[in-house]
């Protein structure tokens, strides 16, 4: 259905928010050079680096350079949604399989009552952000239109370079654009139709997959944009 040129359907709708935040981002990112992509606001920011030079105990990457990655667990903001898998049916075993953590800490989180303490996140640099992004969407593309055998630690060679980060990031979200734009209302409704393993994409119709991408894209790309306005004002603020 279309309104004065305007699709007003379920997948119109997700591909025009969709492509609204990637252009966006597009001009957000004009100029971004490999010293602010690499920048960290902190000392010990989440970053991309060299293999054996990493913080964490998860970090990942196919190449020389991987993404920081911390140790598994459910964040505070994250507690109503095992909530809701729980209300949906999902057994606590297969809650703490999709978060990797134990029953116990499901069990922790079920129980809790009132407004978790908030968590304290690690601050990331915007090389860790871009990554992260680019990762999951090729996980998602990977377990859901290809061959749904690589798992996404092994589809993104991380670089220092930003210019080439962002070449390869908006290639493979046009192909995820161009692929979701092909689905039908049926593959939409299909419960499953994304088997990607890291989250609840297998249990959803893939109509809330996409949503969530939609989702991942703006806030991360919004946090990205953020952090381009203190490297600039570390050069344009008088002491």
């Amino acid at each position: 259905m279309e309104t004065e040129g305007a699709r007003t359907d379920r997948l119109g709708l997700l591909l025009a928010q969709f492509d609204q935040a990637r252009e966006m981002a597009r001009v957000r990112l004009t100029g971004l050079g490999d010293d602010e992509y690499l920048w960290e606001p902190v000392p010990g920011s989440w970053s991309i680096r060299r293999r054996g030079e990493a913080m964490t105990p998860r970090a990942y990457g196919p190449g020389e350079w991987v993404l920081d990655k911390g140790a598994p667990d459910i964040p505070a903001s994250e507690y109503a949604e095992v909530a809701r898998q729980a209300a949906g049916g999902m057994t606590i075993a297969r809650i703490a399989e999709d978060w990797s953590v134990g029953i116990e800490r499901v069990e922790e989180v079920l129980a809790h009552t009132g407004t978790p303490e908030p968590d304290a996140t690690p601050i990331t640099t915007i090389a860790w952000r871009l990554g992260h992004l680019h990762s999951c969407f090729a996980g998602q593309w990977e377990w859901t239109f290809g061959e749904r055998r690589r798992m996404p630690e092994q589809l993104v060679a991380f670089t220092p370079s930003a210019g080439l980060a962002l070449e390869r990031f908006w290639a493979l979200i046009d192909r995820w654009r161009d692929s979701v734009a092909a689905l039908t209302d049926e593959q939409l409704d299909t419960v499953g139709f994304s088997q990607y393993p890291y989250g609840s994409d297998p249990d959803e119709p893939f109509v809330s997959v996409m949503a969530g991408g939609n989702l991942e894209l703006i806030h991360h790309m919004a946090e990205i944009a953020l952090l381009r306005d203190p490297w600039r004002a570390r050069f344009t603020t008088s002491a």
